[in-house]
């Protein structure tokens, strides 16, 4: 049986070539609170459909992965309990068990590429994390993107992992990162992580020329889209420094490691800018889904 079941509106876009830009679901289960999560994710698949794509929000009912839920089907995703956060570690067991799941970057990325999709758009990636020289501690987002050859349009990388590290990693295993008008790598919240891309791309025509490209010569690896947060929407440098600064030091005085980390920091970082970073992170959201439908649409010229 095919684990993968695209919606009507999905496999009639894929059948006629349309423009299609896959979604993931751990935003709506893990990232943001209920229903949230639900209102963000349908506002993104609204503002891809008004740039002229068609939005495959990717999530895991009962071991079927849907390529492309329903709105009702998105609704009970968010309000069900224990939703499995889904990998490339777990898909394969969570999809035998038949149970619910979200999909992160990974698994987007690997159910996308499944089914002809080519465009993804997110809010950051993982990464490389602080402190992994003890810990070992690499997200499998960069594996995905270093064998799965899909684009990610995303604001970088999540501003709480070691950026250096995670830019250098993506160079290593040949991962082109595109900034769109921008030279710089983002960091998320801020524009500008003081690091470079390895290209920049000052159009959506010239950004999908080089991704068509670089599919086309079959060299394996995902492309980064490095779109950074809207100018208006980015926090100021000293309440983003003195925030993270502050969360990363409870996080050390508490003794987290593992996957205690990430959670804790975000939900410091919203505690501490009196809910700045959500903000943020969703105009940033909808500013990817946005570039994300205009290069799916661009890719299918």
């Amino acid at each position: 049986m095919n684990p993968y079941v695209p919606s009507e509106a999905v496999a009639d876009a894929l059948a006629h070539g349309g423009p299609v830009v896959a979604l993931e679901t751990t935003l709506v289960t893990h990232g943001l609170p209920h229903p949230e999560g639900l209102q963000t994710a349908l506002a993104l698949e609204d503002a891809i459909r008004s740039h002229g794509a068609t939005p495959a929000t990717i999530g895991i009912l009962d071991g079927v992965v849907h390529i492309g839920l329903t709105a009702d089907q998105l609704e009970r995703l968010a309000a069900t309990a224990g939703v499995v956060k889904t990998n490339l570690s777990n898909l394969g067991v969570v999809v035998a068990s038949r149970q619910t799941g979200s999909t992160t970057v990974a698994a987007t990325m690997m159910a996308a590429h499944a089914n002809g999709i080519r465009v993804f758009a997110t809010g950051g990636i993982g990464g490389v994390h602080r402190g992994v020289e003890h810990t070992g501690d690499v997200s499998s987002d960069l594996i995905a993107l270093s064998r799965i050859p899909v684009a990610v349009v995303c604001a970088g990388a999540k501003a709480i992992l070691d950026l250096p590290r995670t830019v250098e990693w993506l160079e290593t295993f040949g991962i082109p990162v595109l900034g769109l008008e921008t030279s710089d790598f983002p960091a998320f919240y801020r524009r500008s992580s003081g690091l470079r891309v390895d290209a920049r791309v000052d159009t959506i025509e010239g950004l999908a020329a080089a991704i068509e490209r670089h599919l086309a010569l079959g060299l394996g690896s995902g492309v980064l889209v490095a779109n950074p947060i809207p100018v208006e929407d980015e926090l100021p440098r000293d309440v983003y420094e003195t925030a993270l600064a502050t969360a990363l030091a409870e996080a050390e005085g508490r003794g987290l490691s593992g996957r205690e980390v990430t959670p804790f920091l975000l939900d410091r970082l919203r505690a501490l800018t009196g809910g700045d970073t959500v903000r943020a992170n969703l105009a940033l959201l909808r500013h990817n889904a946005r570039v994300g439908a205009q290069l799916a649409v661009a890719l299918c010229r």
